[in-house]
């Protein structure tokens, strides 16, 4: 781990260098696995002109897409140890590491997009991001992470029989895993980068995502079904090592938690025109777009998921309220 953290800083600092972040007074280093142009990486990029400007030059970001840093998983830990700053992460890697977080994740939780940003824009929103604290971060903003269908290589899905016997990429998260499952399939938690070739190699079958990460990571070319089931919509998050937090002022903290919900509507923005580009692209490809199916036995045998992961009065709380908000 000390090998890691050495190199990892050893890396930032020459990036730094010789893109002239040293510059500023605070150069804060921001990972993504997305791919340059994606719109979390263009959110973030986009926190970073605001915190410029409004800092008068003295703060900077400096985003590292395209994994560049390494996995959600690595990158996390990083961030907790401060080597580095800010991450854009997907929730299902925190549901193993803050309880609350799964709520965000369960499936057909939420009834549309417009929904989920009713709730994390809210009271309930800002809980979660306050239960990041207890485990070295700081939880800035909620981002769009569309809404996840199943894509397979092997035949369309247009029922829960279709999916018996086949395997799916997840991320390394029980619920995941436990909604897989559940619907007869095959769950194999696996890093973000290895899907391709895992498909491509046969080693699984398909995997579940939005769609631009289904365009962006070239994911169409070896699986030619997508099953509009739409099983999740799970926010992303973004958030600030801890120990990066506190060596800056008060009045720097709240210039860069301001900048980051004011990223918030511009990655939206992007989001959506991102999102009809990719679905255009896919459906120009080739890929057969199943449509025509029932989400009706989709959502009843998720009562087991729910069973299994809702098991506190917290969460059968939040999972109430978050079916109460219009």
């Amino acid at each position: 781990m000390t090998a890691l953290k050495t190199g990892l800083a050893a890396v930032l600092a020459t990036t730094a260098l010789t893109t002239g972040a040293m510059a500023c007074e605070i150069t804060l280093r921001s990972s993504d696995t997305h791919p340059e142009g994606y719109p979390t990486v263009a959110a973030v990029e986009y926190m970073g002109e605001l915190l410029e400007e409004r800092s008068d030059g003295r703060i900077c970001v400096e985003v590292y897409h395209s994994a560049q840093l390494g996995q959600e998983a690595d990158t996390i830990e990083q961030t907790q140890l401060g080597v580095i700053d800010l991450n854009r992460v997907s929730l299902g890697p925190f549901n193993n590491i803050i309880e609350a977080t799964k709520v965000f994740s369960l499936p057909y939780i939420f009834r549309s997009t417009e929904h989920m940003h009713a709730v994390v824009d809210g009271e309930i929103g800002d809980e979660i991001l306050a239960e990041f604290a207890d485990h070295s971060l700081i939880g800035l903003a909620y981002y769009d992470g569309g809404s996840r269908s199943f894509y397979n290589s092997q035949r369309p899905i247009r029922s829960i029989e279709d999916l018996e016997g086949l395997s799916f990429r997840v991320m390394q998260s029980d619920v995941f895993v436990d909604m897989v499952n559940a619907l007869g399939a095959n769950a194999t938690p696996m890093p973000y980068g290895e899907v391709y070739s895992s498909i491509q190699t046969g080693v699984i079958d398909g995997a579940e995502n939005n769609w631009p990460s289904f365009e962006s990571s070239g994911h169409y070319e070896v699986a030619g079904y997508y099953t509009l089931d739409q099983h999740l919509i799970v926010p992303e998050v973004l958030v600030m090592s801890e120990a990066s937090w506190d060596r800056l002022t008060p009045e720097d903290q709240e210039l860069i938690r301001q900048a980051a919900r004011d990223s918030v509507p511009h990655m939206r923005e992007l989001w959506a025109e991102r999102e009809a580009a990719s679905e255009e692209a896919v459906r120009a490809a080739g890929v057969e777009v199943i449509t025509d199916i029932d989400k009706t036995p989709f959502i009843e045998a998720m009562a087991s998921v729910y069973e299994t992961h809702v098991t506190t009065d917290q969460m059968r709380s939040l999972v109430e309220r978050i079916q109460g908000v219009e």
